[in-house]
């Protein structure tokens, strides 16, 4: 009886291709995936804060980076697809903690500027003109100390919330602290300042820190609240928003416009800062 000779030689060929190609497969669906570093992610109907918010992302969640665009990512996850900015989700690069406030590197944040005025005072001062008379102030205090400071905006430009973030994230900052002044619907009801942070675990001790130093300041100290805002919220690095005062109220916006009263804020969260530092594990 004959028999034909099977095609070992060209199975062989062909099973190898076959593995080869899954295995490329499979490291670029790995290689493309990522997992969420923290709770609250937004997804996005588009890439770009503008669009709707259609989901949220839990710490430790599988996603699939379909897609780049500038610095967002379209994304697959469970059968959804969406977008998500591209620093909430990338690892931040390990370093060795900081430990002095020479070795530091602040990103300050003058909220408002630009097409944004922020609240006004009752003689319709803008909150952007004192945000950025703070945050240069503070920039002094800390350069004295030899931190390396990096400003979100130095002048009176439009910078998206979104940016502002983002700076501390590409900058591997160890601190990134934004300055706003509050206002309440009715004029001269309220009074003081507030630190708020949002995410516990890299922000509650520096909001705690900071909070303390604000021991001799003129206005009522409101404590340390979470605040859900966006340059803290989305921002992977410790982070404060400070609200230093209310605007529209007299007493207040008396402070606010102070130079005295903006070294003293300085000199305070120079001085939180350097706790934090000191006190943080090496």
């Amino acid at each position: 009886m004959n028999y034909k000779k099977l095609p070992w030689r060209g199975i062989i060929v062909s099973l190898i291709l076959l593995i080869s190609f899954c295995f490329l497969v499979y490291t670029l669906i790995i290689k493309n995936s990522l997992t969420t570093p923290t709770n609250n992610i937004n997804v996005r109907t588009g890439p770009n804060l503008s669009y709707s918010v259609k989901d949220t992302l839990k710490k430790g969640q599988r996603i699939h980076i379909m897609t780049k665009k500038e610095n967002w990512y379209k994304i697959r996850y469970q059968d959804n697809t969406g977008w998500v900015a591209s620093w909430l989700v990338n690892k931040p690069k390990k370093g060795t903690i900081t430990t002095k406030l020479s070795e530091a590197t602040i990103v300050l944040d003058p909220g408002h500027g630009g097409s944004d005025s922020g609240a006004l005072s009752q003689g319709n001062q803008e909150e952007r003109t004192y945000t950025l008379q703070q945050a240069k102030m503070v920039e002094k205090q800390l350069k004295r100390y030899g931190t390396n400071v990096i400003m979100t905006r130095k002048g009176n430009q439009t910078v998206s919330l979104g940016d502002r973030a983002e700076l501390a994230t590409d900058n591997h900052a160890d601190a990134f602290i934004s300055f706003h002044y509050d206002s309440s619907p009715i004029a001269d009801s309220a009074t003081g300042f507030t630190t708020y942070y949002y995410h516990t675990s890299t922000s509650l001790r520096l909001a705690k820190t900071v909070n303390s130093e604000f021991s001799d300041l003129p206005l009522t100290n409101r404590g340390v609240k979470f605040g859900n805002f966006l340059v803290i919220r989305d921002n992977l690095r410790p982070a404060l928003l400070l609200e230093m005062g209310y605007i529209n109220t007299k007493k207040d916006f008396s402070q606010i416009k102070s130079t005295r009263y903006q070294k003293r804020v300085a000199v305070d969260i120079t001085k939180g800062l350097n706790a934090y530092f000191k006190n943080l594990k090496k």
